[in-house]
Protein backbone atom coordinates (compact mmCIF):
# COMPACT_ATOMS: atom_id res chain seq x y z
CA UNK A 1 0.00 0.00 0.00
CA UNK A 2 1.11 3.61 -0.76
CA UNK A 3 0.95 6.65 0.74
CA UNK A 4 0.44 9.57 -0.46
CA UNK A 5 0.79 13.11 1.32
CA UNK A 6 -0.75 16.40 0.25
CA UNK A 7 -0.45 19.65 2.45
CA UNK A 8 0.89 17.47 5.43
CA UNK A 9 -1.62 15.41 5.26
CA UNK A 10 -1.35 11.33 4.07
CA UNK A 11 -3.68 8.85 3.00
CA UNK A 12 -2.95 5.30 1.93
CA UNK A 13 -3.62 4.32 -1.49
CA UNK A 14 -4.88 0.88 -1.92
CA UNK A 15 -4.13 -1.34 -5.04
CA UNK A 16 -7.82 -2.30 -5.62
CA UNK A 17 -10.83 -1.10 -3.93
CA UNK A 18 -13.82 -4.07 -4.08
CA UNK A 19 -17.53 -2.53 -3.45
CA UNK A 20 -19.41 -5.12 -1.99
CA UNK A 21 -18.57 -8.06 0.85
CA UNK A 22 -20.54 -10.87 -0.68
CA UNK A 23 -18.86 -14.09 -1.30
CA UNK A 24 -18.08 -12.39 -4.85
CA UNK A 25 -16.13 -9.42 -3.52
CA UNK A 26 -14.84 -11.28 -1.28
CA UNK A 27 -12.96 -14.28 -2.90
CA UNK A 28 -11.34 -11.31 -5.29
CA UNK A 29 -9.77 -9.35 -2.45
CA UNK A 30 -8.44 -13.32 -1.36
CA UNK A 31 -6.83 -13.86 -4.88
CA UNK A 32 -5.81 -9.97 -4.90
CA UNK A 33 -3.98 -10.33 -1.25
CA UNK A 34 -2.37 -13.75 -2.17
CA UNK A 35 -0.63 -12.59 -5.30
CA UNK A 36 1.03 -9.31 -2.66
CA UNK A 37 -1.92 -6.43 -3.70
CA UNK A 38 -3.88 -4.05 -0.88
CA UNK A 39 -7.06 -4.62 -1.16
CA UNK A 40 -9.88 -2.52 0.60
CA UNK A 41 -13.37 -3.58 0.83
CA UNK A 42 -16.47 -1.34 1.35
CA UNK A 43 -19.41 -3.01 2.19
CA UNK A 44 -22.79 -0.76 2.63
CA UNK A 45 -24.64 -3.22 5.02
CA UNK A 46 -23.18 -2.50 8.47
CA UNK A 47 -24.02 -5.85 9.94
CA UNK A 48 -22.97 -9.26 7.32
CA UNK A 49 -25.69 -11.49 8.53
CA UNK A 50 -28.89 -10.98 7.20
CA UNK A 51 -32.44 -13.69 7.34
CA UNK A 52 -32.43 -14.07 3.73
CA UNK A 53 -29.05 -15.43 4.68
CA UNK A 54 -30.33 -17.99 6.59
CA UNK A 55 -31.57 -21.57 5.66
CA UNK A 56 -33.01 -22.28 3.87
CA UNK A 57 -32.92 -19.18 2.06
CA UNK A 58 -28.92 -18.96 1.97
CA UNK A 59 -28.84 -22.74 0.38
CA UNK A 60 -26.99 -22.43 -2.95
CA UNK A 61 -25.30 -25.38 -5.34
CA UNK A 62 -21.91 -25.14 -5.81
CA UNK A 63 -21.02 -26.23 -9.54
CA UNK A 64 -17.79 -28.30 -10.58
CA UNK A 65 -15.75 -25.05 -11.54
CA UNK A 66 -16.35 -23.34 -8.05
CA UNK A 67 -15.90 -26.52 -6.20
CA UNK A 68 -12.20 -26.57 -8.31
CA UNK A 69 -11.69 -23.29 -7.56
CA UNK A 70 -12.52 -23.13 -3.74
CA UNK A 71 -9.91 -26.25 -3.35
CA UNK A 72 -7.19 -25.09 -5.53
CA UNK A 73 -7.23 -22.24 -2.73
CA UNK A 74 -7.35 -24.97 0.31
CA UNK A 75 -10.73 -23.63 1.15
CA UNK A 76 -13.16 -26.28 0.42
CA UNK A 77 -11.77 -28.45 3.46
CA UNK A 78 -13.69 -25.84 5.46
CA UNK A 79 -17.20 -25.33 4.24
CA UNK A 80 -19.02 -27.67 6.20
CA UNK A 81 -22.58 -27.61 5.23
CA UNK A 82 -22.41 -29.97 2.66
CA UNK A 83 -21.58 -32.57 4.42
CA UNK A 84 -24.40 -32.58 6.72
CA UNK A 85 -26.93 -31.29 4.60
CA UNK A 86 -28.81 -32.48 2.01
CA UNK A 87 -30.45 -30.18 -1.08
CA UNK A 88 -33.81 -29.55 -0.16
CA UNK A 89 -34.54 -29.35 -4.02
CA UNK A 90 -33.41 -32.46 -4.33
CA UNK A 91 -35.73 -35.49 -3.89
CA UNK A 92 -35.74 -39.13 -4.28
CA UNK A 93 -38.51 -41.12 -6.83
CA UNK A 94 -38.95 -44.83 -6.76
CA UNK A 95 -38.06 -46.64 -9.72
CA UNK A 96 -37.95 -50.69 -10.68
CA UNK A 97 -37.51 -52.65 -7.94
CA UNK A 98 -38.45 -49.46 -5.40
CA UNK A 99 -35.06 -48.69 -5.69
CA UNK A 100 -34.57 -44.95 -4.55
CA UNK A 101 -33.56 -42.50 -7.36
CA UNK A 102 -31.45 -39.55 -6.77
CA UNK A 103 -32.56 -36.29 -8.47
CA UNK A 104 -29.31 -34.72 -9.47
CA UNK A 105 -31.03 -31.25 -10.40
CA UNK A 106 -33.35 -29.72 -12.83
CA UNK A 107 -33.78 -27.62 -15.81
CA UNK A 108 -37.07 -25.34 -15.66
CA UNK A 109 -38.16 -27.69 -13.06
CA UNK A 110 -37.55 -31.08 -14.88
CA UNK A 111 -35.46 -33.04 -12.93
CA UNK A 112 -32.52 -35.40 -13.87
CA UNK A 113 -31.87 -38.53 -12.30
CA UNK A 114 -28.57 -39.10 -10.65
CA UNK A 115 -28.89 -42.66 -12.58
CA UNK A 116 -29.12 -41.39 -15.91
CA UNK A 117 -25.47 -39.62 -15.92
CA UNK A 118 -23.33 -41.01 -17.74
CA UNK A 119 -19.32 -39.11 -15.97
CA UNK A 120 -17.69 -41.16 -18.72
CA UNK A 121 -19.04 -39.31 -21.54
CA UNK A 122 -17.17 -35.90 -19.49
CA UNK A 123 -13.39 -37.18 -20.75
CA UNK A 124 -11.19 -34.83 -18.55
CA UNK A 125 -12.60 -35.90 -15.28
CA UNK A 126 -10.66 -38.44 -13.71
CA UNK A 127 -11.21 -40.49 -10.58
CA UNK A 128 -9.48 -38.04 -8.49
CA UNK A 129 -11.52 -35.22 -9.97
CA UNK A 130 -13.54 -33.22 -6.70
CA UNK A 131 -17.22 -33.46 -6.81
CA UNK A 132 -19.57 -31.48 -9.87
CA UNK A 133 -21.91 -30.18 -7.28
CA UNK A 134 -22.08 -29.64 -3.67
CA UNK A 135 -24.50 -27.99 -1.59
CA UNK A 136 -23.34 -24.68 0.90
CA UNK A 137 -25.02 -21.75 2.26
CA UNK A 138 -24.10 -18.05 1.72
CA UNK A 139 -23.66 -17.43 5.40
CA UNK A 140 -21.26 -19.91 5.93
CA UNK A 141 -19.35 -19.49 2.71
CA UNK A 142 -19.10 -15.42 3.04
CA UNK A 143 -17.07 -16.70 6.59
CA UNK A 144 -15.01 -18.40 5.52
CA UNK A 145 -13.57 -16.29 2.62
CA UNK A 146 -14.02 -13.72 5.17
CA UNK A 147 -11.41 -15.53 7.59
CA UNK A 148 -9.47 -16.41 4.57
CA UNK A 149 -9.63 -12.37 3.45
CA UNK A 150 -8.12 -11.11 6.92
CA UNK A 151 -5.54 -12.95 7.45
CA UNK A 152 -4.07 -12.13 3.92
CA UNK A 153 -4.44 -8.62 5.28
CA UNK A 154 -7.76 -7.55 3.63
CA UNK A 155 -8.76 -4.46 4.92
CA UNK A 156 -13.28 -4.59 4.83
CA UNK A 157 -15.20 -1.61 6.27
CA UNK A 158 -18.94 -2.18 7.21
CA UNK A 159 -21.51 0.34 6.78
CA UNK A 160 -19.80 2.44 4.00
CA UNK A 161 -22.00 2.51 0.66
CA UNK A 162 -19.87 3.98 -2.14
CA UNK A 163 -21.78 6.96 -3.37
CA UNK A 164 -19.82 8.59 -5.95
CA UNK A 165 -16.28 8.02 -7.83
CA UNK A 166 -13.87 9.55 -10.11
CA UNK A 167 -10.78 7.93 -11.86
CA UNK A 168 -7.87 9.34 -14.05
CA UNK A 169 -5.24 7.81 -15.64
CA UNK A 170 -2.96 6.81 -12.82
CA UNK A 171 -6.08 5.83 -10.23
CA UNK A 172 -9.88 5.88 -8.62
CA UNK A 173 -11.01 8.86 -5.91
CA UNK A 174 -13.95 7.18 -4.18
CA UNK A 175 -16.48 8.60 -2.28
CA UNK A 176 -18.46 7.21 0.77
CA UNK A 177 -21.36 9.67 2.04
CA UNK A 178 -18.57 12.59 3.86
CA UNK A 179 -15.32 9.98 3.39
CA UNK A 180 -12.84 9.12 0.56
CA UNK A 181 -10.33 6.77 -0.57
CA UNK A 182 -7.72 6.23 -3.25
CA UNK A 183 -6.80 3.10 -4.98
CA UNK A 184 -5.77 2.42 -8.48
CA UNK A 185 -8.47 0.16 -9.33
CA UNK A 186 -12.04 -0.20 -8.05
CA UNK A 187 -14.01 -3.21 -8.99
CA UNK A 188 -17.60 -3.21 -8.76
CA UNK A 189 -19.08 -6.58 -6.79
CA UNK A 190 -21.80 -4.46 -5.69
CA UNK A 191 -25.16 -6.87 -6.75
CA UNK A 192 -27.70 -6.43 -9.13
CA UNK A 193 -28.02 -2.53 -8.67
CA UNK A 194 -24.55 -1.73 -8.62
CA UNK A 195 -23.94 1.16 -7.96
CA UNK A 196 -19.99 0.72 -9.25
CA UNK A 197 -21.77 0.10 -12.51
CA UNK A 198 -23.97 3.33 -12.66
CA UNK A 199 -21.52 5.66 -11.45
CA UNK A 200 -19.44 3.85 -14.19
CA UNK A 201 -21.19 4.56 -17.01
CA UNK A 202 -21.83 0.69 -18.20
CA UNK A 203 -24.51 -0.55 -20.03
CA UNK A 204 -26.37 -2.66 -19.12
CA UNK A 205 -28.26 -4.64 -22.08
CA UNK A 206 -30.64 -7.31 -21.93
CA UNK A 207 -34.26 -8.57 -21.77
CA UNK A 208 -36.48 -8.00 -19.56
CA UNK A 209 -38.49 -9.99 -16.82
CA UNK A 210 -41.53 -12.52 -17.66
CA UNK A 211 -42.22 -13.20 -13.88
CA UNK A 212 -42.27 -12.22 -10.58
CA UNK A 213 -40.76 -15.08 -8.49
CA UNK A 214 -41.48 -15.22 -4.27
CA UNK A 215 -39.72 -17.09 -1.74
CA UNK A 216 -41.37 -17.17 1.74
CA UNK A 217 -41.14 -18.58 4.47
CA UNK A 218 -45.03 -18.79 5.83
CA UNK A 219 -46.93 -20.67 8.66
CA UNK A 220 -50.01 -22.26 6.49
CA UNK A 221 -53.12 -23.03 7.99
CA UNK A 222 -54.24 -26.33 6.18
CA UNK A 223 -50.92 -27.22 4.18
CA UNK A 224 -52.80 -30.24 3.41
CA UNK A 225 -54.97 -28.35 0.01
CA UNK A 226 -51.10 -27.99 -1.14
CA UNK A 227 -49.03 -30.53 -3.10
CA UNK A 228 -45.79 -30.99 -2.20
CA UNK A 229 -42.98 -30.54 -4.44
CA UNK A 230 -42.46 -28.60 -7.56
CA UNK A 231 -46.15 -28.15 -9.25
CA UNK A 232 -46.60 -25.93 -12.56
CA UNK A 233 -50.62 -24.71 -13.19
CA UNK A 234 -52.17 -23.00 -15.49
CA UNK A 235 -51.42 -19.80 -14.27
CA UNK A 236 -48.07 -19.87 -12.86
CA UNK A 237 -45.84 -22.55 -10.51
CA UNK A 238 -45.89 -22.69 -6.67
CA UNK A 239 -43.41 -25.19 -5.18
CA UNK A 240 -42.45 -26.29 -1.04
CA UNK A 241 -39.05 -28.47 -0.45
CA UNK A 242 -40.40 -28.60 3.52
CA UNK A 243 -42.98 -27.09 5.46
CA UNK A 244 -42.92 -23.49 5.75
CA UNK A 245 -40.62 -22.71 2.40
CA UNK A 246 -42.45 -21.22 -0.47
CA UNK A 247 -41.09 -20.65 -3.94
CA UNK A 248 -43.74 -18.98 -6.43
CA UNK A 249 -43.38 -18.11 -10.10
CA UNK A 250 -46.20 -15.69 -11.23
CA UNK A 251 -46.42 -14.55 -14.88
CA UNK A 252 -47.29 -11.45 -14.24
CA UNK A 253 -44.04 -9.37 -16.55
CA UNK A 254 -42.71 -8.36 -13.24
CA UNK A 255 -45.01 -5.78 -12.65
CA UNK A 256 -44.96 -6.63 -9.12
CA UNK A 257 -41.46 -6.74 -8.61
CA UNK A 258 -40.76 -3.83 -10.57
CA UNK A 259 -43.58 -1.35 -8.64
CA UNK A 260 -41.66 -2.09 -5.45
CA UNK A 261 -44.72 -2.45 -3.35
CA UNK A 262 -44.38 -3.91 0.57
CA UNK A 263 -45.12 -7.30 0.60
CA UNK A 264 -47.94 -8.18 2.37
CA UNK A 265 -49.35 -11.19 4.10
CA UNK A 266 -52.33 -10.99 2.00
CA UNK A 267 -50.87 -10.48 -1.26
CA UNK A 268 -48.89 -13.29 -1.18
CA UNK A 269 -51.94 -15.42 -0.20
CA UNK A 270 -53.75 -13.92 -2.98
CA UNK A 271 -50.83 -14.93 -5.65
CA UNK A 272 -50.73 -18.96 -3.75
CA UNK A 273 -54.32 -19.43 -3.85
CA UNK A 274 -54.77 -18.16 -8.04
CA UNK A 275 -52.00 -20.30 -8.78
CA UNK A 276 -52.48 -23.49 -6.92
CA UNK A 277 -55.94 -22.54 -7.06
CA UNK A 278 -57.09 -23.70 -3.60
CA UNK A 279 -58.50 -21.23 -0.64
CA UNK A 280 -55.35 -22.40 0.89
CA UNK A 281 -55.05 -19.97 4.47
CA UNK A 282 -51.55 -18.09 5.54
CA UNK A 283 -51.51 -17.43 8.92
CA UNK A 284 -47.89 -15.81 9.21
CA UNK A 285 -45.83 -14.31 6.97
CA UNK A 286 -41.92 -14.41 8.27
CA UNK A 287 -40.08 -14.00 5.51
CA UNK A 288 -40.61 -12.76 2.20
CA UNK A 289 -38.12 -11.22 -0.80
CA UNK A 290 -39.43 -11.06 -4.59
CA UNK A 291 -37.14 -11.55 -7.61
CA UNK A 292 -37.20 -11.86 -11.48
CA UNK A 293 -35.98 -13.47 -14.51
CA UNK A 294 -34.49 -9.86 -16.16
CA UNK A 295 -31.31 -10.77 -17.80
CA UNK A 296 -29.25 -7.99 -18.43
CA UNK A 297 -25.21 -7.89 -18.58
CA UNK A 298 -22.53 -4.93 -19.18
CA UNK A 299 -21.50 -4.88 -22.89
CA UNK A 300 -18.10 -4.67 -21.15
CA UNK A 301 -16.63 -5.44 -17.57
CA UNK A 302 -13.87 -2.88 -18.13
CA UNK A 303 -14.12 0.96 -18.54
CA UNK A 304 -10.61 2.45 -18.04
CA UNK A 305 -9.79 1.45 -14.14
CA UNK A 306 -13.31 0.31 -13.20
CA UNK A 307 -14.01 -3.40 -13.78
CA UNK A 308 -17.33 -5.35 -12.84
CA UNK A 309 -17.71 -9.10 -11.27
CA UNK A 310 -20.50 -10.57 -9.91
CA UNK A 311 -24.27 -9.55 -10.46
CA UNK A 312 -22.84 -6.22 -11.13
CA UNK A 313 -21.75 -7.31 -14.71
CA UNK A 314 -24.71 -10.12 -14.67
CA UNK A 315 -28.13 -10.82 -13.63
CA UNK A 316 -31.23 -13.57 -14.54
CA UNK A 317 -32.87 -15.57 -12.90
CA UNK A 318 -31.63 -17.79 -10.14
CA UNK A 319 -32.91 -20.81 -11.73
CA UNK A 320 -30.68 -23.67 -11.22
CA UNK A 321 -28.70 -21.19 -9.08
CA UNK A 322 -26.07 -20.51 -11.60
CA UNK A 323 -25.90 -16.56 -10.25
CA UNK A 324 -23.48 -17.10 -7.28
CA UNK A 325 -21.16 -19.79 -9.59
CA UNK A 326 -21.06 -17.55 -12.47
CA UNK A 327 -19.78 -14.72 -9.72
CA UNK A 328 -16.78 -16.52 -7.95
CA UNK A 329 -15.68 -18.03 -11.91
CA UNK A 330 -15.29 -13.98 -12.16
CA UNK A 331 -13.40 -13.65 -9.68
CA UNK A 332 -11.13 -16.72 -9.97
CA UNK A 333 -10.51 -15.50 -13.91
CA UNK A 334 -9.68 -11.28 -12.69
CA UNK A 335 -7.50 -11.71 -9.81
CA UNK A 336 -4.26 -12.81 -11.11
CA UNK A 337 -4.79 -10.83 -14.40
CA UNK A 338 -5.10 -7.64 -12.24
CA UNK A 339 -2.49 -8.58 -9.54
CA UNK A 340 -0.54 -9.08 -12.66
CA UNK A 341 -1.11 -5.30 -14.39
CA UNK A 342 -0.37 -4.09 -10.67
CA UNK A 343 2.81 -5.52 -11.10
CA UNK A 344 3.79 -4.34 -13.80
CA UNK A 345 4.54 -7.44 -14.82
CA UNK A 346 0.78 -8.67 -17.03
CA UNK A 347 1.59 -9.43 -20.72
CA UNK A 348 0.28 -7.19 -23.05
CA UNK A 349 -3.42 -7.62 -23.44
CA UNK A 350 -3.90 -9.96 -20.30
CA UNK A 351 -6.60 -8.00 -18.48
CA UNK A 352 -8.46 -7.29 -21.19
CA UNK A 353 -8.71 -10.89 -21.76
CA UNK A 354 -10.93 -10.98 -18.23
CA UNK A 355 -13.92 -9.44 -19.99
CA UNK A 356 -12.94 -11.58 -23.14
CA UNK A 357 -13.06 -14.39 -21.19
CA UNK A 358 -15.95 -13.93 -18.51
CA UNK A 359 -18.30 -12.38 -21.04
CA UNK A 360 -18.94 -15.06 -23.47
CA UNK A 361 -19.18 -17.59 -20.15
CA UNK A 362 -22.17 -15.11 -18.80
CA UNK A 363 -23.89 -14.66 -22.24
CA UNK A 364 -23.98 -18.43 -22.06
CA UNK A 365 -25.81 -18.65 -18.64
CA UNK A 366 -27.90 -15.82 -19.67
CA UNK A 367 -29.14 -17.52 -22.55
CA UNK A 368 -29.75 -20.89 -20.26
CA UNK A 369 -31.98 -19.01 -17.44
CA UNK A 370 -33.81 -17.41 -20.77
CA UNK A 371 -34.62 -21.34 -22.06
CA UNK A 372 -35.74 -22.54 -18.66
CA UNK A 373 -38.51 -19.54 -18.41
CA UNK A 374 -39.41 -19.87 -22.46
CA UNK A 375 -40.16 -23.57 -21.39
CA UNK A 376 -42.47 -22.61 -18.36
CA UNK A 377 -44.98 -20.16 -19.15
CA UNK A 378 -48.59 -21.37 -18.12
CA UNK A 379 -49.72 -21.43 -22.28
CA UNK A 380 -50.24 -24.64 -24.75
CA UNK A 381 -46.50 -24.15 -26.65
CA UNK A 382 -44.52 -23.75 -23.78
CA UNK A 383 -46.10 -27.25 -22.35
CA UNK A 384 -45.45 -28.77 -25.78
CA UNK A 385 -41.94 -27.79 -25.34
CA UNK A 386 -41.85 -28.91 -21.99
CA UNK A 387 -42.83 -32.04 -23.35
CA UNK A 388 -40.23 -32.82 -25.40
CA UNK A 389 -37.03 -31.79 -22.87
CA UNK A 390 -39.07 -34.09 -20.25
CA UNK A 391 -38.42 -36.74 -22.95
CA UNK A 392 -34.81 -35.63 -23.86
CA UNK A 393 -33.98 -35.62 -20.30
CA UNK A 394 -34.66 -38.70 -19.42
CA UNK A 395 -32.73 -40.58 -21.78
CA UNK A 396 -29.06 -41.09 -20.85
CA UNK A 397 -27.13 -38.82 -23.30
CA UNK A 398 -30.30 -36.02 -22.36
CA UNK A 399 -29.49 -36.48 -18.64
CA UNK A 400 -25.35 -36.46 -19.02
CA UNK A 401 -25.83 -33.60 -21.26
CA UNK A 402 -27.67 -31.21 -18.95
CA UNK A 403 -25.63 -32.55 -15.74
CA UNK A 404 -22.82 -31.20 -17.60
CA UNK A 405 -24.13 -27.38 -18.56
CA UNK A 406 -25.71 -27.01 -15.16
CA UNK A 407 -22.46 -28.23 -13.18
CA UNK A 408 -20.57 -26.32 -14.99
CA UNK A 409 -18.51 -29.69 -16.78
CA UNK A 410 -18.07 -28.18 -20.05
CA UNK A 411 -17.12 -25.07 -19.24
CA UNK A 412 -13.97 -23.59 -21.45
CA UNK A 413 -12.18 -21.13 -22.70
CA UNK A 414 -11.57 -20.81 -26.57
CA UNK A 415 -7.55 -19.57 -25.79
CA UNK A 416 -6.97 -21.56 -29.24
CA UNK A 417 -4.25 -23.77 -29.14
CA UNK A 418 -3.66 -27.11 -30.95
CA UNK A 419 -4.24 -29.66 -27.75
CA UNK A 420 -7.91 -29.71 -27.37
CA UNK A 421 -7.23 -29.33 -23.52
CA UNK A 422 -6.12 -26.03 -23.78
CA UNK A 423 -8.80 -24.02 -22.82
CA UNK A 424 -10.36 -26.26 -20.07
CA UNK A 425 -9.46 -26.79 -16.28
CA UNK A 426 -6.43 -28.75 -15.19
CA UNK A 427 -8.06 -32.25 -14.44
CA UNK A 428 -6.73 -32.84 -10.81
CA UNK A 429 -4.20 -35.70 -11.56
CA UNK A 430 -2.92 -38.01 -8.93
CA UNK A 431 0.29 -38.50 -8.39
CA UNK A 432 1.95 -41.65 -7.23
CA UNK A 433 2.24 -40.26 -3.72
CA UNK A 434 -1.25 -39.80 -4.05
CA UNK A 435 -0.69 -35.72 -4.05
CA UNK A 436 -2.89 -34.37 -6.31
CA UNK A 437 -2.34 -30.94 -8.64
CA UNK A 438 -5.23 -28.79 -6.98
CA UNK A 439 -3.04 -29.40 -3.66
CA UNK A 440 -0.14 -27.64 -5.16
CA UNK A 441 -2.18 -24.43 -6.41
CA UNK A 442 -2.79 -23.55 -2.87
CA UNK A 443 -0.54 -20.54 -3.34
CA UNK A 444 -1.84 -19.12 -6.88
CA UNK A 445 0.98 -19.83 -8.84
CA UNK A 446 0.99 -20.55 -12.70
CA UNK A 447 2.59 -24.27 -13.11
CA UNK A 448 5.12 -25.75 -15.57
CA UNK A 449 3.65 -30.07 -14.93
CA UNK A 450 6.63 -32.09 -16.42
CA UNK A 451 5.17 -36.03 -16.47
CA UNK A 452 8.08 -37.15 -18.52
CA UNK A 453 10.40 -35.62 -15.90
CA UNK A 454 12.01 -33.45 -18.86
CA UNK A 455 15.43 -32.47 -17.66
CA UNK A 456 15.54 -29.88 -20.39
CA UNK A 457 12.25 -29.12 -18.97
CA UNK A 458 13.46 -28.21 -15.59
CA UNK A 459 16.40 -26.05 -17.06
CA UNK A 460 14.07 -23.95 -19.08
CA UNK A 461 11.63 -23.38 -16.25
CA UNK A 462 14.97 -22.25 -14.04
CA UNK A 463 15.86 -20.03 -16.88
CA UNK A 464 12.71 -17.82 -15.78
CA UNK A 465 13.53 -17.92 -12.07
CA UNK A 466 10.82 -16.53 -9.71
CA UNK A 467 8.25 -16.29 -12.46
CA UNK A 468 7.42 -20.27 -12.64
CA UNK A 469 6.55 -23.52 -10.74
CA UNK A 470 7.91 -26.29 -12.03
CA UNK A 471 6.13 -29.69 -10.73
CA UNK A 472 8.00 -33.55 -12.11
CA UNK A 473 6.60 -36.88 -12.25
CA UNK A 474 4.55 -39.42 -13.03
CA UNK A 475 0.58 -39.35 -12.56
CA UNK A 476 -1.56 -42.73 -12.08
CA UNK A 477 -3.95 -41.13 -15.37
CA UNK A 478 -2.30 -38.43 -17.41
CA UNK A 479 -4.97 -38.69 -20.29
CA UNK A 480 -1.76 -39.46 -22.90
CA UNK A 481 0.12 -35.94 -21.90
CA UNK A 482 4.09 -35.00 -21.42
CA UNK A 483 3.36 -31.71 -20.61
CA UNK A 484 0.95 -29.17 -18.93
CA UNK A 485 1.63 -25.08 -18.55
CA UNK A 486 -1.02 -24.08 -15.73
CA UNK A 487 -2.45 -20.73 -15.48
CA UNK A 488 -2.85 -19.20 -12.10
CA UNK A 489 -6.58 -20.07 -12.33
CA UNK A 490 -6.26 -23.29 -13.17
CA UNK A 491 -7.05 -23.32 -16.73
CA UNK A 492 -4.21 -25.03 -19.32
CA UNK A 493 -2.89 -22.66 -21.69
CA UNK A 494 -0.60 -25.40 -23.73
CA UNK A 495 -0.11 -29.10 -23.68
CA UNK A 496 1.30 -31.58 -25.20
CA UNK A 497 1.58 -35.32 -26.21
CA UNK A 498 4.35 -35.84 -27.15
CA UNK A 499 8.21 -34.54 -26.99
CA UNK A 500 7.48 -30.86 -25.73
CA UNK A 501 8.27 -28.04 -28.23
CA UNK A 502 10.73 -25.72 -25.78
CA UNK A 503 9.68 -22.94 -28.13
CA UNK A 504 6.07 -23.29 -27.95
CA UNK A 505 6.42 -23.61 -24.62
CA UNK A 506 8.58 -20.21 -24.42
CA UNK A 507 5.27 -18.57 -26.41
CA UNK A 508 2.76 -19.67 -23.84
CA UNK A 509 4.93 -18.62 -20.72
CA UNK A 510 5.09 -14.96 -22.74
CA UNK A 511 1.68 -15.13 -23.42
CA UNK A 512 0.13 -15.67 -19.89
CA UNK A 513 2.88 -15.69 -17.71
CA UNK A 514 5.67 -13.71 -18.76
CA UNK A 515 7.46 -11.77 -16.03
CA UNK A 516 4.58 -13.02 -13.24
CA UNK A 517 6.83 -12.03 -10.18
CA UNK A 518 4.53 -13.05 -7.55
CA UNK A 519 4.67 -16.33 -9.18
CA UNK A 520 7.52 -18.62 -7.02
CA UNK A 521 9.79 -20.99 -8.67
CA UNK A 522 9.47 -24.45 -5.96
CA UNK A 523 10.83 -27.42 -7.84
CA UNK A 524 8.33 -30.26 -6.71
CA UNK A 525 9.51 -33.51 -7.36
CA UNK A 526 6.89 -36.42 -6.91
Amino acid sequence: METLTNNNQSQSIYDVIISGAGPVGLFLACELALAKCSVLILEKAENPHSPLKQLPFGIRGLSAPTIEALYRRGLLKELEIHKRLKDPHKTSALGQGSQPRRQGGHFAGIPFLDSNIDPSQWKYRLPSSTDTSLISEIEELESVLSRRAEVLGVEIKRGLAITDFHQTEDGVTVQSGDQSFKSKWLVGCDGSRSVVRKVGGFEFAGTEPEFTGYSAQVDIGDLEKLSPGRNVTPTGMYFQSQPGYLIMQDFDGGAFHNAEKPITLEHVQEVLRRISNTDVTINALHIVTTWTDRARQATTYRNGRILLAGDAAHIHSPLGGQGLNLGLGDAMNLGWKLAATIHNIAPSGLLNSYHTERHLIGAQVLDWSRAQVAIMRPDPHARALNAIVRDLMNTRDGATYIAGRVWGVFMHYNLGGAHPLVGHSVPNFEFEDGTRIGELMHDGHGILLDFDMNASLKTLASEYGDRMKYVSGRAKEQLGLSTVLIRPDGIITWASDSEPDEQSIRQAVALWLALSSFVTKIQIQL
